[in-house]
């Protein structure tokens, strides 16, 4: 496929109209931004147009005819009047006839048509063929008058970086897939086959957690990866399913945030989405070369009394045990766990151990804690030692000297530090992690070790407000939870990692 324009961008005069007299309109705008942003996204200035003298009454030229079949990308700005017009509705017609000519509408599951909503619309109010499609939302619902406020610059500085956000989102994705189509049309000319990339399973979540599905699914595609679903769910559950399946069979990882709400019922099902997603990506793990990570916010309050069943009966299920982790960490934790279980290839067999072998290489873990903690910290001991760490701890018997000198040698030569924040004071927590960071003058010839600093025991204002730049703080003041050790033991395994 060969295209003269990189994307068309099809609206209504109305929508281009500025609020304030002699402001540019907000498609004008949005034009603007996107030949800049997806311009520095390839690295070189791309083709975008619209016609700028649509007035809603003229007719439908037939050059406008031929040149969408020369367009690799349609953009379409949905708004009430957009549904209404005749002239769009020809324009996605002409475009969508095009591209089945040309070898379909979806390439390499992603949709060479693009659906901004400028404005929200009932769904069922969608031309059919943009129904299924996601839609990118360029607005905001007030949470106390439940009006909706586009995102422009006039509705205040958040409303303007709120665009630019959402605008990054689209610019990226159109860059992607123009990247993929050049690609494809220069190896259809030297015959070789484009490799397609791997694909992860993002599963669609509440909207109280819909920023952050957001914010992971923008890593994963600027890491390079495909994220699936790529296209809007039917809302009939037996159609949903089997959209839902055929995204899971291609992916080695799926990804479910649960958030507070209890989220849609399909039609005809019983179950909500979350629950649906979840089962259905149980299925995909029983053929193997598959993993779920399913994450719940620390300290998430749950008013829905069907949504705490739910997540009540996730935390006990025993089939977290295999395939599938937990996590009730911070966000940024999740991330990371994310990315280092990407890397890690499902091809390559874990190493087992024969009864009373040690597992090679976990690294020695140097367990630094008040005292008075002993109890508490003892279950991070036994939950790291059955990972297969070594687990190193302070002396506090004999002389200040002889305590001292065992301090330090485990600060030579440990691989990784949990300093315990729980009945030492915050000026204890940090000398420590001074200390940590003067373990090179201890005789240490490696790296410095990977630092993480749990907070145990009472819960008190000094603990929760405690935050450091210099290692990550987890909170498990209430009771202990494995689960809050696998950042710290993914950054272990890959300490090189971001």
């Amino acid at each position: 496929m060969s295209f003269d324009c990189d994307a068309f961008i099809s609206y209504c005069h109305i929508d281009n109209v500025g609020l304030i007299d002699g402001s540019k309109g907000w498609i004008t705008n949005l034009h603007r931004a996107l030949e800049i942003r997806v311009g520095q996204l390839l690295g070189e200035k791309p083709e975008i147009w619209r016609d700028p003298k649509l007035t809603g009454n003229d007719i439908f030229e037939n050059t406008i005819v031929d040149q969408l079949k020369r367009v690799a990308v349609l953009v379409t700005i949905l708004s009430p009047r957009y549904v209404k017009s005749e002239w769009t509705r020809r324009e996605l017609v002409e475009f969508w006839k095009a591209a089945e000519a040309q070898g379909g509408v979806t390439f390499h599951d992603k949709a060479r048509i693009f659906k901004v909503l400028k404005t929200p619309i009932p769904r069922e109010m969608d031309p059919p063929e943009l129904q299924p499609l996601l839609g990118y939302e360029f607005f905001q619902v007030d949470s106390k008058s439940g009006r909706v406020r586009e995102l422009d610059e006039i509705f205040g500085a958040e409303a303007q970086r709120d665009f630019w956000m959402k605008l990054d989102d689209l610019a990226h994705d159109i860059a992607a897939l123009l990247e993929i189509l050049q690609d494809e049309s220069q190896n259809t000319v030297s015959g070789v086959q484009g490799i397609r990339k791997e694909a992860v399973f993002l599963a669609e979540t509440t909207a109280d957690l819909k920023d952050q599905r957001e914010a992971i699914r923008r890593d994963l595609q600027q890491h390079g990866y495909t994220v699936l679903p790529a296209r809007g769910l039917p809302l009939i559950a037996s159609e949903m399913r089997t959209s839902l399946e055929e995204d899971l069979v291609q992916c080695r990882m799926s990804i479910h945030l649960i958030g507070k709400n209890y989220g849609i019922i399909p039609e005809g099902s019983n179950e909500s989405l979350l629950e649906i997603q979840n089962e259905l990506a149980i299925e995909r793990g029983k053929r193997g070369g598959f993993e779920r990570l399913l994450w719940i916010p620390p300290g998430l309050v749950i008013e829905d009394e069907r949504q705490h069943k739910v997540v009540n009966q996730l935390r006990m299920d025993p089939r977290m045990q295999t395939g599938a982790d937990l996590l009730e960490t911070l966000f940024e934790d999740l991330r990371t766990v994310i990315h280092d279980r990407l890397r890690d290839d499902p091809q390559v067999p874990q190493q087992k151990c024969e009864a009373g072998e040690t597992p090679e290489n976990l690294g020695q873990v140097y367990l630094i804690y008040d005292q008075r903690d002993s109890t508490i910290v003892s279950q991070y001991a036994d939950a790291l030692f059955n990972k297969g760490f070594e687990v190193l701890h302070p002396t506090f018997e004999g002389d200040e000297a002889d305590v001292r000198q065992c301090h330090e040698e485990n600060l030579r030569i440990c691989h990784g530090v949990l300093i315990f924040f729980g009945s030492a004071n915050e000026g204890w927590v940090r000398r420590k992690l001074r200390e940590v960071q003067k373990s090179v003058g201890y005789g240490r010839t490696g790296p410095l070790p990977v630092v993480t600093i749990p907070c145990i025991g009472a819960k008190t204002s000094e603990k929760e407000r405690f935050r450091t730049h210099e290692a990550p703080v987890i909170l498990q003041m209430e009771e202990f939870s494995p689960d809050s050790l696998l950042p710290f033991i993914s950054r272990m395994q890959h300490p090189g990692g971001n």
